[in-house]
């Protein structure tokens, strides 16, 4: 079981969005895939893969070539067991380049409270470093709405 489960009120899911975003900024294959049913469908921006091995290879890569990733996510809807966020995360290439990346993700849940789809839609923005907003992970108490900008 992975409380919250479905259906979601507004305070788990804001709990399941929060735990999520916890898990994806320790950059730990593992244990973000962990929050996955076994037969868990995603697609990421072009990328279509299902399962966990699929899931942890694609996360392995992904960190592998987003260094310094620092995300945020924020609830965007809800209803039963489906939950839609918006998210931005900053991160930097080999080359030193800094990024920040936009997106929506709509996430599906098996009744056990385990991610069964995840669809997310990402967007790169070129910025310079001067230009980060987001140094680790989020402090207690930090507002969750997201920067429109």
């Amino acid at each position: 079981m992975r409380p919250p489960l479905p259906p979601f009120d507004l305070d788990s899911a804001r709990a399941k969005v929060l735990a999520a975003e916890n898990a994806w900024n320790t950059k730990d294959p593992e244990r973000v895939a962990a929050a996955y049913t076994e037969d868990s469908v995603w697609r990421n921006r072009d990328e279509f893969f299902t399962g966990h091995e699929a899931i942890v290879d694609f996360l392995t890569r992904k960190w592998a070539a987003e260094n310094g990733y620092v995300l945020r996510k924020d609830l965007w809807a809800f209803h039963d067991n489906r939950i839609a966020v918006r998210f931005q995360y900053e991160w930097h290439d080999a080359a030193g380049q800094w990024w920040r990346s936009y997106g929506n993700e709509q996430w599906e849940f098996a009744p056990d409270g385990r991610m069964a789809r995840r669809e997310a839609s990402i967007n790169d923005v070129r910025i310079d470093e001067s230009e980060r907003r987001l140094f680790g992970p989020r402090a207690e108490g930090e507002d969750s709405v997201l920067p429109q900008r």
